[in-house]
């Protein structure tokens, strides 16, 4: 076997790169040549996760085929979330939880998933199973992507999987849960200083729906309308990203961390499926989602329905 490539989605959230670094110690431990690599560079919640714990980045990729052919997949497994020359690879194993689509292989593999609210906590089982212990610092990190991947237990995604490993794990890494998570989700709602273009790529994910694509881009804060005062400019953004890679409806997902709320703002067609996936009015493009924090969970299956009706 050549050396092995794992890495997480797109945009990569705190999950993403959290998941593909814990995944490469475990393989290996278990003497898999393996290296975590991400598909962009962290955003200012992952590098704070980070730095908190002392640990690297990893290197980023745009294409993987010319350093090797085969990969492990963590925290996704859609084609057009993955790195660009996906169909050209060997997948040789996938953890993840999210639904699956657009997914295809030539050969056998290993294929982990489970509905809980974040890879990580897959990931901490994996390593019992196969009797690995987690070091401190990688404890700490998979911990914050829990932490971010469920606001801090908030998310109607979460599970009681996902709390029972953030306890452990808070343990093994010496750190208190409460006040750490909270610290590191305020440190990923510094808006300010991105450009609207910044702002919509922060954590984006393209998903086809009945003949349309559909980008989905959600933005984390502690103040709906410090964002929403941008919303000309964020309009204008989303209709150029709109125009320049064919999407056909781009949705701005606002969530407010310490409200559990969120807000969307809507550029392109079919905006009447958007009303009718939420059962809402556009105004001026927006609509607000009383307790809608996750886009797995309460926005792409209501889309999907909507959109296949």
């Amino acid at each position: 076997m050549s050396k092995v490539l794992i890495f997480g989605h797109q945009n990569p959230d705190t999950d993403a790169i959290g998941a593909a670094i814990a995944f490469t110690h475990l393989q290996k431990e278990l003497g898999v040549d393996a290296e975590a690599v991400a598909l962009d560079t962290p955003s200012e919640e992952t590098q704070y996760a980070l730095d908190h714990f002392g640990l690297a980045a990893p290197r980023v990729v745009e294409k993987i085929k010319g350093e090797t052919t085969d990969v492990m997949l963590v925290d996704h497994n859609e084609f057009q979330q993955s790195v660009a020359d996906i169909e050209e690879l060997n997948i040789l194993a996938v953890v993840d939880h999210h639904r699956i689509a657009n997914f295809q292989t030539a050969n056998p593999l290993y294929y982990r998933a489970e509905p809980v609210g974040c890879t990580s906590t897959i990931i901490l089982k994996l390593y019992k199973e196969n009797n690995v212990t987690v070091p401190k610092e990688i404890a700490g990190l998979m911990l914050s992507a829990i932490i971010s991947d469920t606001l801090l237990f908030k998310s109607p995604t979460c599970t009681e999987e996902d709390v029972a490993a953030a306890k452990e794990l808070a343990r093994i890494a010496e750190t208190d849960l409460d006040s750490y998570g909270l610290d590191m989700l305020k440190a990923g709602t510094n808006l300010s200083t991105k450009s609207e273009a910044e702002l919509l790529d922060l954590d984006a994910k393209s998903f086809p729906l009945s003949g349309k694509t559909v980008r989905i881009a959600q933005v984390n804060t502690v103040d709906l309308a410090e964002v929403f005062a941008r919303q000309q400019a964020l309009t204008e953004a989303m209709e150029k990203e709109n125009a320049a890679n064919g999407y056909d409806l781009f949705i701005l997902l606002v969530t407010n961390i310490l409200d559990s709320d969120s807000e969307l703002l809507v550029a392109g067609e079919p905006k009447a499926k958007v009303e009718a996936a939420f059962n809402v009015k556009l105004t001026n493009d927006r609509a607000f989602l009383g307790g809608v924090v996750s886009r797995k969970k309460q926005v792409v299956p209501q889309l999907t329905e909507a959109f296949e009706k």
